[in-house]
C-alpha cells in the first residue's frame, strides 16, 4: 500500500541507516589502515571495470560510503530499472558482514520495508576474504532468484510462493513508480546527477519529449491510484 504506508517505510528506511551510519563513522576509526586501503582499491577496480549491469558511485571524501547501482535483469519483473544500493561497513568487519540495503524502493522478498536485504552471503556463508564486487553480483542474482524462504517482506514471499503472476505484476509496477522515473535510482536521476558533477547543462527537451514525459507522469499517477487500492 501506497501513501502512508509509504511515508512510514522511507522514514523507516532514513532511520536505520541513519542509527547504522552513526555507527560506522564512530567505527570507521576502528578499521585499520589496511582495510580502508582494500575498500579504496575495490571500489577503484569497480570504478574501472564494472560487472555488466553494474555501475559504482564513488565517494572520494569518503572511501566507506559504498553505493551502487544495479540494473534490473532483463527477464524479470525488474527489467529496465535502476536501483541503488548501499553497503554498511561494521566495526568488525571484514571479520563480520557488511549490512546492505536498497536505497531504491523495492518490491522482494529478501528486502525488508527499510530496504535492509537478506541473502546468505551476508549471514551464514560470509567469508572475510569476499569482495565487494561479490556481493553487488550476489544482490544482482537475487533480483533474478529471490529466496522466499527468507523473506523478510513476507506479503512479496507469499505472493511469489501462491501467485506468481500478481507477484510479479506488483514489482513491475514499483519498478516503474519508483526505479525508472528520476528518482536516486532511476537512469534519469543518474544522468542527472552526472551532469551535475560535471558541470554541464542539461539537454534542451524538445516538444515531442516534453509530451512523452507528462504522459509518464500520467501513467505513474494511475499506477500509484491502483497501488493505494491494493
Amino acid at each position: 500500500m501506497i501513501g502512508e504506508g509509504e511515508e512510514g517505510s522511507t522514514s523507516g528506511i532514513e532511520s536505520t541507516l541513519a542509527r547504522d551510519w552513526l555507527s560506522v563513522q564512530n567505527n570507521v576509526e576502528n578499521l585499520s589502515p589496511q582495510i580502508i586501503r582494500r575498500v579504496a582499491k575495490e571500489m577503484a577496480e569497480l570504478a574501472a571495470q564494472t560487472p555488466e549491469g553494474i555501475r559504482v558511485i564513488l565517494n572520494e571524501a569518503d572511501v566507506t560510503d559504498i553505493q551502487a547501482v544495479i540494473e534490473g535483469p532483463a527477464g524479470t519483473p525488474y527489467a529496465s530499472g535502476f536501483f541503488r544500493v548501499k553497503l554498511v561497513l561494521g566495526k568488525d568487519f571484514p571479520q563480520g558482514p557488511p549490512k546492505a540495503y536498497f536505497l531504491t524502493k523495492i518490491f522482494h522478498p529478501n528486502v525488508a520495508k527499510n530496504g535492509e536485504i537478506c541473502v546468505n552471503t551476508l549471514k551464514k556463508d560470509w567469508k572475510p576474504d569476499l569482495g565487494i564486487q561479490h556481493i553487488l553480483l550476489t544482490v544482482k542474482c537475487l533480483l533474478i532468484v529471490p529466496n522466499p524462504e527468507s523473506a523478510l517482506n513476507e506479503e512479496a514471499g507469499k505472493l511469489l510462493l501462491e501467485s506468481h503472476d500478481e507477484y510479479s505484476e506488483r514489482a513491475k509496477m514499483m519498478t516503474e513508480i519508483h526505479a525508472q522515473g528520476g528518482g536516486k535510482g532511476s537512469k534519469a536521476g543518474l544522468e542527472s546527477c552526472a551532469s551535475s558533477d560535471t558541470g554541464g547543462p542539461l539537454p534542451k527537451k524538445h516538444a515531442s519529449d516534453k509530451k512523452l514525459t507528462a504522459e509518464k507522469k500520467k501513467m505513474l499517477k494511475d499506477k500509484k491510484r491502483t497501488l493505494k487500492r491494493l
